[in-house]
Parts: structure tokens; C-alpha cells; sequence
């Protein structure tokens, strides 16, 4: 029950930020939306409001906003007397359907950034950006040589530190010969120099220090800047990754909806904070995932925008929504194959 709640928590907030995007950037200009709608399937509750209609359906995994001159079925319908052709996106300028169709995932990466600079700011993370220790584990190489939290690691064996992940490649160098480490520390504004002996660790398949980040809450402008800096590099990391998967050069490992609820409930258990951190990545996910050039994605609508604002001529609006629904097809199938496997994983695990 606590996955399936914290489900509809996740996929409420996501799905209404999306399509709350794409309403917004439409209303801005002056398109019409016909209809704002949460879920997919079989309408369960509807109220209209101006000229939107505003529903709920059966199926939470996802939503829409139908938006006049969407879709080429929209020339047949009647229109009301006296209704404005400027109002049919069809109509709009390129760079105006671009700014709607963008719009939805530029909300979730946008959302992504807030919760992370919240999180950031009210509970704290590791500060990886400098090379500075705080807590120094007991029964390690950095107990024994006399490392103290606060200190800089300035080099190790001559070579230069800047980041945090630069102490463990540069115990991992392949160069390195022998277990002597010559560390140059900065310790409330003076250099030392240490000679630490840091054995490989077959179990850890590595040299382990015995050293972790400095914990901290940022301030909040700190915090956006943070976050922003930090949502980057996971924006990189995920487009990599799945470069790497298309590619073939690493195994495919997708969650779907089932998979989902169940990190979902995890996170929900592991407290606020967990929860608020997981809902920054799945936004993040999502906006990211939506801005692919891929049939029936936003990313693969904007290309058909591209294609027209570079030939000057709108790829036939029949043959854009044939493509978009077979790429919808595939869509709905790698949802069921990925939930299938979900399932399966779910029943390996309860065994």
C-alpha cells in the first residue's frame, strides 16, 4: 500500500509539472487547449472550466493535453462560429511550438533542480567539490598517519588534487609501484607532508583511505548553484548511459512502473528527505527522457520543427502523426515488457 501511495505521489507530482508545462507555454501563446487530463484509459471524473476541460482517468501512469491543431484529425472536427485560426498550434510560428513541445520536460528538469537546491539546503549532503576530509574512519591508514577532519589533501605523489574523486584515482593509478603514498595536507593554513603506507585491499578490489567528504547544509543561493552544478553531471552521467546501453557496450537495466512504486515505497520509508532526493531524480529522468528524438516524445515532435524551420516546408501533418503513433506503439510495448520483468523480478525476490 505505501508503494502504491508514494506511486501516485510521484507520478501526480511528475505527470501534472509535464503536462502543467505544456499548458502554461500553450496558453502563453494563445493556443487553445481543449482538454488537461491526468491518467490514460477510460475517463473516471471531468469537470470544464473556460474552454479546458480538466479529467482524471483510469490509468495513472502518465497524461496529456490535447491542444487544438495537435493532431491532423483536428482540420475534420467543426469548430465553433467564429473561432480564430491563430489558436490551432498548427498556425503558430515554429519557434512557438517548439517553446510548447519543450515545455513539459524544460518543467521537470527545472523541478528537478528546485528539489535537489531544497534538499541541499534543508538536509545536507557530501561536499564533493573539494578534496577536503571529514570523518576519519578508526583502524585505516588515515587514522594511523594522523589525518584530521578539516584537512586538505593538496597532492598525492606530486600530482595535484582539485575534486574529491581525485583521491580515490589517484590511489587507483595502474603507475603506482609499492603501498608509500607521499601526501601533502593543508591543515589550518600551513602544508605538511605525510608518507602513508595504504595497502591494496582485495576485498574492496582497491587502496582505501579511510576518509570521507565534508557533510554540510548549504545556504540557499549556495544550494541552487550547487544543485544546478550537481544536476548537470547527472544529466551527463544518464545520456551516457544510455548511450552506452543503445550501443550495446553495457546491459540494458530499465525500471518501469512496477520497479518505480517500489523505489517509490522505499524512499518513502527511508524518510522525507529520501523521498524528496528520489523525486528530483525521477523528474530528472523524465525531462531528460522526453527531449529524445524518439517518436511520440516531445524530443521527436521538435524534430519535425527542425526539419521544417530547415527545408522550409512542414512535413506532411498525416505522415508526423502515423510516425508519432507507431513510435507510441513502441512505447507501450517496452512499458509492458519492462513491467513484466518488474513482476518477475518482484516474485525471484519473495521466493
Amino acid at each position: 500500500m505505501i508503494s502504491l501511495i508514494s506511486f501516485l505521489i510521484v507520478i501526480g507530482i511528475c505527470v501534472i509539472s509535464h503536462e502543467g508545462g505544456h499548458f502554461l507555454a500553450a496558453r502563453f501563446r494563445g493556443v487553445l487547449v481543449h482538454e488537461f487530463s491526468f491518467g490514460m484509459g477510460p475517463e473516471l471524473w471531468h469537470r470544464k472550466k473556460g474552454e479546458t476541460q480538466y479529467s482524471f482517468r483510469a490509468f495513472p501512469i502518465g497524461g496529456y493535453v490535447k491542444l487544438e491543431g495537435e493532431d491532423a484529425d483536428d482540420d475534420s472536427e467543426p469548430k465553433e462560429p467564429g473561432f480564430d485560426p491563430s489558436r490551432s498550434l498548427a498556425n503558430k510560428k515554429p519557434w512557438e511550438r517548439m517553446l510548447i513541445m519543450g515545455a513539459g520536460a524544460f518543467v521537470n528538469i527545472a523541478l528537478a533542480w528546485l528539489l535537489t537546491a531544497f534538499y541541499l539546503a534543508g538536509h545536507g549532503a557530501y561536499d564533493m567539490s573539494v578534496p577536503q576530509l571529514g570523518n576519519i574512519m578508526e583502524n585505516t591508514p588515515a587514522y594511523t598517519a594522523g589525518l584530521k577532519s578539516g584537512d586538505i589533501i593538496k597532492s598525492i605523489d606530486g600530482k595535484p588534487l582539485e575534486r574529491w574523486v581525485d583521491i580515490q584515482k589517484t590511489l587507483r593509478s595502474k603507475d603506482k609501484t609499492g603501498d608509500d603514498f607521499e601526501i601533502v595536507i593543508s591543515r589550518d593554513g600551513r602544508e605538511q607532508k605525510l608518507s602513508i603506507n595504504i595497502p591494496f585491499s582485495e576485498k574492496a578490489n582497491g587502496r582505501l583511505l579511510g576518509v570521507q567528504p565534508v557533510y554540510k547544509k548549504y545556504p540557499l543561493i549556495q544550494a541552487l548553484g550547487a544543485s544546478f552544478s550537481y544536476s548537470w553531471s547527472m544529466s551527463v552521467t544518464i545520456l551516457k548511459s544510455l548511450w552506452l546501453t543503445v550501443t550495446g557496450r553495457i546491459e540494458a537495466d530499465v525500471t518501469g512502473p512496477v520497479g518505480i512504486a517500489v523505489m517509490a515505497g522505499d524512499a518513502f520509508t527511508a524518510g522525507f528527505w529520501a523521498f524528496i532526493g528520489f523525486l528530483g531524480i525521477i523528474n530528472l529522468n523524465l525531462g531528460l527522457l522526453n527531449l529524445l528524438p524518439f517518436p511520440a516524445l516531445d524530443g521527436g515532435r521538435i524534430v519535425f520543427v527542425l526539419i521544417e524551420m530547415v527545408t522550409r516546408r512542414k512535413v506532411p501533418e498525416k505522415v508526423e502523426t502515423i510516425i508519432h503513433y507507431g513510435g507510441f506503439i513502441v512505447l507501450i510495448a517496452l512499458i509492458v515488457l519492462v513491467t513484466g520483468k518488474d513482476i518477475f523480478r518482484l516474485f525471484l525476490s519473495s521466493l
